[in-house]
């Protein structure tokens, strides 16, 4: 017999890590985005964390 299925309580949105804000971006900025985002084949939040995380840690390491 398989083992049994648990499905837990989906998380309320604000408890995860993450935050949702807005921000005004560059027609041309969002096209060169949404190209990367197509060629490594991640969406294009994905691809904005992983530019600001890399861009918060160089400017912390220059402090």
């Amino acid at each position: 017999m398989k083992d049994e299925i648990v499905i837990t309580r989906k998380k309320p949105r604000g408890e995860s890590s993450y935050r949702v804000f807005s921000v005004r971006l560059k027609k041309d900025t969002i096209s060169q985005l949404d190209k990367i985002a197509f060629e490594k084949n991640r969406s294009r939040n994905e691809i904005i964390n992983i530019l600001l995380d890399y861009m918060v840690d160089e400017y912390k390491n220059e402090l």
